[in-house]
């Protein structure tokens, strides 16, 4: 588990103001990762670090041979088209390029010249995903969003027998991933007509979810289990996630064997990832219930209990087609936190695992919806509407139960303490398009 170090020093400075300024989400103490190139070039795409309004090109920066050892060597892997080979290294070299970065970006850094070379306007640039996304897993581990859904169909007992246990989780696809600025057009499929036969159709229950992405770094063999004490050292970071959802679809095909049609047809991520030493002023306790089952040994560990869960807030918006007509802002619709989670990132990495699945640098984790205990905290529409049966006002005469086309979604994340400096994900923001055809 990542522990503070000078990288989180609330003090200090960069050199470069923008940086620097109340309310930014990429201070000095963040330095996340991405992939971008300039708008409307033909370069290729290449990492990069996000720092106050600008990005650092990895690719420029490895060409100018500012750093040496490992840091040199997380340059040179993070200049590539994806960071695939970043995320391999692990983290003595993660660690490495993170406070390379921070001495050269800090006021008073020798580096202050070669470094302003290397720098690219955040609106200059154009992103992709982060990186090569070989498998897509969905997890489900937020209690408050379980319990909420299952009411609505199994009132008397919302939750199965095998949530408290286990790490419930669903393979998803990886094709349709796309980065913040994605626009989809609306699934269409089978539904239940209520009576007789299905239908198929445009879904008519379009529903955002509210999640955390995890992305894996160095993998592990076949067979080989990763322990929960190890598990942070196989993630490179987390990510903002939307996993849109056709719940019509939804409800139809998920019995006996999962989501499926209803989830597969888009998913969003923010650009930028937020690497765990970055998060660890953020770190809260993780604690069950006493009258809950506590964790089986394989999904428990001292560290794990005193520090296994992060505090990272979150928000969901809507913006109608309307209200981006008349320059009007996004509406909040809820707001949430990351630490409500029923389980730990490192819980998800080890019963992942526990089979001897083997995990690959790139591969992808969804926290599942991100819910809080208040009805205000919902991340999804399927609850804030109470499973469809309440409108909800939006904009000045507008209202929505689920989804309509030319609606966007954003979500934000951020965290921040009295004693730290606050960092934040960026906006992940998605539109719905009409169905195709």
């Amino acid at each position: 588990m990542q522990s503070w170090d000078t990288t989180h020093d609330p003090k200090i400075r960069s050199w470069l103001t923008a940086a620097n300024l109340k309310g930014c989400a990429f201070p000095i103490q963040n330095l996340p990762f991405g992939v971008f190139r300039r708008a409307r070039s033909v370069q290729s795409f290449r990492g990069g670090v996000a720092i106050g309004d600008q990005i650092i090109d990895l690719r420029a920066l490895a060409d100018a041979q500012v750093f040496t050892g490992d840091a040199a060597e997380g340059v040179a892997a993070g200049s590539l088209e994806s960071l695939n080979s970043l995320m391999q290294l692990g983290p003595r070299v993660w660690r490495a390029l993170r406070h390379a970065l921070f001495d050269a970006m800090a006021h008073g850094s020798v580096h202050e010249a070669s470094m302003r070379l290397c720098l690219v306007p955040q609106s200059e640039a154009e992103f992709s995903l982060p990186a090569q996304i070989g498998d897509y897993t969905d997890f489900y581990i937020s209690i408050h969003h379980a319990t909420a859904i299952g009411r609505l169909f199994r009132p008397d007992n919302p939750l199965l027998p095998n949530y408290k246990w286990i790490p419930i989780g669903y393979h998803g696809r990886s094709s349709s991933i796309g980065v913040s600025g994605q626009n989809f057009r609306r699934p269409q499929g089978q539904r239940s007509s209520g009576t007789g036969n299905p239908t198929v159709g445009p879904s008519t229950r379009l529903d955002y979810e509210l999640e955390m992405g995890i992305f894996i770094g160095g993998g592990n063999a076949l067979g080989e289990p990763i322990p929960i004490t190890d598990a942070e050292n196989h993630i490179f970071g987390l990510c903002l996630l939307n996993d849109w959802s056709a719940r019509d679809l939804q409800g139809w095909e998920y019995q006996p064997l999962g989501p499926f049609l209803a989830k597969n047809f888009a998913t969003t991520i923010s650009p930028w990832v937020v690497s765990l030493q970055a998060l660890a002023p953020f770190r809260v306790p993780f604690a069950r219930p006493e009258s809950d089952p506590q964790p089986l040994p394989y999904l428990d560990s001292q560290q794990n209990r005193a520090a296994g869960a992060i505090d990272i807030r979150l928000e969901a918006f809507l913006q109608t087609a309307k209200m981006r007509e008349r320059g009007e802002p996004p509406q909040r619709l809820s707001q949430t936190s990351f630490q409500h989670a029923y389980w730990t990132i490192s819980q998800l990495v080890a019963h992942h695992t526990i089979n001897g699945c083997n995990l690959r640098p790139g591969d992808l984790f969804g926290s599942g919806t991100q819910s809080g205990p208040t009805p205000a905290e919902a991340g999804s529409l399927l609850e804030l509407s109470k499973g469809g049966t309440q409108s909800l006002p939006i904009g000045a005469d507008e209202h929505r139960v689920f989804l309509e086309d030319g609606d966007a979604v954003v979500f934000r994340g951020w965290c921040e303490r009295p004693d730290c400096v606050s960092i934040g994900f960026g906006d992940l923001y998605g539109c719905v398009l009409p169905v195709s055809g």
